[in-house]
């Protein structure tokens, strides 16, 4: 293999001619050539300096690099220097050794306060994003969901009963044994209090209404979202990097028919039904703490309950429980289908999916209430 033998200075064209192999096995004889070079560049008269590399027998990245170097270093104000004699590829290669990316400007310094804003800013902008992309998805849902009725399309009840059993089925123990604590848990504290008033047997009044009207409903939507609605993100950001949700667009299938459709009907055929398994467990849960500990006989806590709570309390609770499994499933989805590919983009989105989920859960809750506080139902 040739070696670099010298950089020859050529008087008559005011230029260099640099011979052999410029690659990383000769880079110390390189370094040791170009500092030659710039040891005479003061010497060097103004104007065009050329760089003849028509005999470089052999160039690699760092030939390239040193190559750049020099032309660097002999460049002044009054001197221009050019290389010569580099056919397309090597030229190419010194384009690419000699490529610095600019740094970005340096932004000044405005203060807390205005990166504060500027995130709060950020924070609504994407929370208005994030609402019209609801919508929209909410629209698709719904038109998905015309078809099914109008007979365009099908239903595809294996995978309807696959997520119910998932979402309704396999979520009863968990949601039976957090409402039962939770009620007894209520029970107590509120034997608590009325023991100064001597009204312990009201108990029953205060959890039975509680539970069926509020407590149920929103600790069912809170486990689902958790338990269910992660799942279904993580199940549909992993498609969508595997790119089998484009597989199936490419298929002429339609994904808010095939994976969507079946998710969100199980959500809300299994929300209302756990929201009544919890409603159950909560007053069951309460009616042992208050036998045991508030020493209130079961005939006096189930009649207490009897009179205190009418058709309209259960209602409210069984009502609300459909829109809240909508909302999951629909934020859900949507997570599911904004993952990119990556990882680090699936806990992401997973953990999104989770936190609005219960955040507009809360919200809607409380935007029920307010509407049967009105209508006084």
């Amino acid at each position: 293999m040739a070696t670099p033998k010298a950089i020859r200075h050529d008087r008559s064209a005011e230029g260099f001619s640099l011979t052999g192999t410029w690659n990383a096995e000769h880079a110390q004889d390189l370094e040791k050539l170009i500092d030659g070079v710039f040891a005479e560049r003061d010497s060097l008269p103004p104007g065009r300096v050329t760089l003849e590399c028509s005999e470089v027998s052999g160039l690699d990245t760092l030939g390239a690099y040193i190559i750049h170097k020099l032309r660097n270093g002999l460049a002044a104000p009054n001197r221009e220097v050019v290389l010569a004699g580099l056919d397309s590829s090597r030229q190419m290669l010194i384009d690419e050794a000699s490529y610095t990316p600019k740094a970005p400007p340096a932004r000044p310094d405005t203060g807390g306060a205005y990166h504060m804003l500027a995130d709060i800013g950020e924070a609504v902008v994407n929370a208005g994003r994030d609402l019209a992309s609801g919508v929209a998805f909410f629209g698709a849902v719904v038109v998905a969901l015309g078809r099914l009725l109008t007979g365009r399309t099908r239903l595809r009840l294996p995978s309807l009963v696959t997520q119910l059993e998932r979402v309704a089925l396999r979520g009863v123990p968990i949601i039976v044994l957090i409402s039962f604590l939770v009620g007894a848990i209520i029970a107590q504290q509120s034997i608590f209090q009325l023991r100064t008033f001597g009204t312990v047997h009201f108990v029953a009044d205060l959890l039975g209404i509680l539970v069926l009207r509020e407590l149920a409903v929103l600790l069912t939507s809170i486990m689902i979202a958790g338990r269910s609605g992660s799942s279904f993100t993580a199940e549909l950001g992993s498609m969508k990097m595997r790119e089998e949700v484009d597989a199936l667009e490419t298929m002429g299938l339609d994904p808010i028919e095939v994976l969507v459709m079946p998710r969100i009907l199980a959500l809300i055929i299994g929300l209302p039904l756990l929201t009544f398994i919890s409603a159950m467990a909560g007053i069951a849960g309460g009616a042992v703490v208050a036998f045991f500990y508030g020493g209130v006989s079961t005939e006096v806590f189930f009649s207490r309950l009897q009179g205190a709570i009418g058709l309209n309390t259960f209602l409210v609770g069984m009502i609300k429980a459909p829109f809240m499994a909508l909302v999951i499933g629909i934020i859900a989805c949507i997570e599911g289908f904004a993952v990119r590919g990556s990882a680090e983009s699936l806990g992401t989105h997973t953990t999104a999916s989770v936190v609005k989920a219960i955040f507009v859960v809360i919200v809607v809750d409380g935007l029920f209430a307010m509407f049967f506080a009105a209508i006084n139902y």
